[in-house]
């Protein structure tokens, strides 16, 4: 068996890619330090480890290419899309070459007939939906920034729109990857199901790059609703709103957005949207359907609300009040980070099932009362998931000693309460150490399996997801 590159890193065998890769693309390959850095985590604590070199494909044959050169010499490849992830998923702990898909950025094909589209995996989901909204038609998963559809694909991220619309994994019909080979291969077809052998795309749906490249998506998408409503609804406690949240799941009632904002969030979002919402624990939620429909599911929904002490329930009934509102709630992350200047923000989140969704919340603003931390808290309420910023001193040891207990325990709540330790933002680097403990030993033996079998040489993206056996 070859030697995984996670075992050494060889100067030799960069200066050897660098050169090939050179005289393949020019100008398109980068080695400047700042540049390099640019492409390792910029986004919390983890430390930044920049790739070696950073190249700029335009066309899966420059992947193809890229991967080929790489593999003669058993030098890392780190797929890059807008560098927002949140775990150090970018990272080149070995070094490397990062594959920047900047100008891979293409929609190749609309089939509005079928609700799918063909896209690179370097365009952003903002930039599809222009593309798609004079068609009637709308991309609808929505993490907080203008992440790249490749990105998203391969952290299997979600968003505010997931309890209706569900996340990646349920939006993608089909990829094609390069492999660790330099081999592209396509995981599936057009239609909406199929029976025919393994479901390659959800393997690599959610693989951080570690099993292969993307280098092109077909997406479903969904017609833009004939009316939508949005608004925002108080509460006196967290605990009322999540309950708020679990009836109205429970109840049956098709809410395409139901997003926790505890009262500090609130706060740091009037501060840096320029909002005036009274800073109290609060719902933001947003109904798509007919205009009877949405007048229905709303009026069932503030019934839920009322019974609970919330009210009044205010509604941002222009479409740019609700794009101010929905826009301040995705602005969340830098909004905290404005709480606290200076201090880092290190964003965490877990998911449980909604029925331990209050007391796993509750528990959680307790500890971090306890802790002397400050971290706002923000949530997908709607299917169990919710995010801490901690914003933390990196020059105080206590601090960050504080900071990391109280996210350690926090996932020891959610898994305990048979949840898990990332909803939506991935394993990467950060949430590693906590897999074992979520999956067992033996389903991490099978995840090594087929990492060692689709890339022998461990060149994809090491050191993230699992550790080499």
């Amino acid at each position: 068996m070859a030697e995984p590159a996670t075992r050494r890193r060889d100067g030799k065998a960069v200066e050897a890619v660098v050169r090939a890769l050179a005289a393949r693309f020019g100008n398109r390959l980068v080695t400047a330090q700042a540049v390099r850095e640019q492409h390792g985590n910029t986004t919390t604590w983890i430390a930044n480890e920049p790739p070696d070199a950073v190249v700029f494909p335009q066309a899966s044959a420059d992947v193809r290419d890229i991967v080929r050169i790489c593999a003669a010499e058993r030098v890392p490849v780190i797929p890059f899309g807008t560098g927002t992830s949140l775990e150090g998923h970018i990272n080149a702990p070995f070094g490397g070459v990062s594959i920047d898909f900047r100008d891979m950025n293409r929609v190749l094909a609309v089939h509005a007939e079928d609700l799918d589209c063909v896209v690179e995996p370097g365009v952003t989901r903002k930039a599809l939906n222009e593309h798609l909204r004079d068609q009637g038609l709308f991309f609808p998963i929505d993490p907080g920034a203008d992440a790249s559809l490749g990105g998203m694909a391969a952290t299997r991220c979600s968003g505010t729109n997931a309890v209706r619309y569900g996340t990646m994994k349920d939006n993608v019909l089909a990829l094609k990857v390069v492999l660790a080979n330099g081999e592209e291969i396509s995981t599936a077809r057009r239609a909406k199901k199929s029976s025919a052998g393994y479901d390659l795309t959800r393997l690599f749906v959610g693989s951080e790059g570690t099993l292969g490249v993307i280098t092109e998506l077909t997406l479903k998408l969904a017609g833009i609703p004939e009316a939508i409503a949005s608004g925002v609804c108080p509460f006196l406690t967290v605990e009322a709103c999540c309950d708020a949240a679990i009836r109205t799941i429970q109840a049956g009632i098709p809410v395409a957005r139901i997003e926790l904002v505890d009262a500090l969030q609130v706060k740091a979002c009037n501060a840096y949207s320029k909002l005036t919402l009274p800073e109290t624990p609060m719902l933001f939620v947003e109904f798509h359907g007919s205009e009877a429909g949405v007048a229905e599911q709303s009026r069932s929904f503030g019934e839920i609300a009322a019974e609970l002490g919330g009210g009044p329930f205010e509604w941002a009934t222009r479409p740019e009040d609700r794009s101010r509102l929905w826009q301040a709630r995705h602005d969340a992350y830098w909004s905290g980070r404005a709480l606290r200047p200076g201090a880092a923000a290190v964003a965490t989140d877990v998911c449980v099932p909604i029925s331990r969704l209050a007391d796993c919340v509750v528990a959680t603003q307790r500890d971090i009362a306890e802790s002397r931390l400050l971290a706002p808290i923000m949530g997908h309420v709607g299917d169990g998931n919710f995010h801490l910023t901690l914003l933390v001193d990196l020059a105080d040891a206590d601090e960050v000693a504080r900071a990391k207990a109280l996210n350690e325990r926090l996932i020891a709540r959610a898994l305990a309460m048979d949840g898990t330790s990332t909803g939506e933002h991935g394993v990467g680097q950060g949430k590693m150490p906590y897999l074992t403990a979520e999956h067992g030993e033996a389903a991490l033996d099978v995840m090594r399996a087929v990492k060692q079998a689709l890339d022998p040489t461990g060149i994809m993206n090491p050191g993230k997801i699992v550790r080499a056996g």
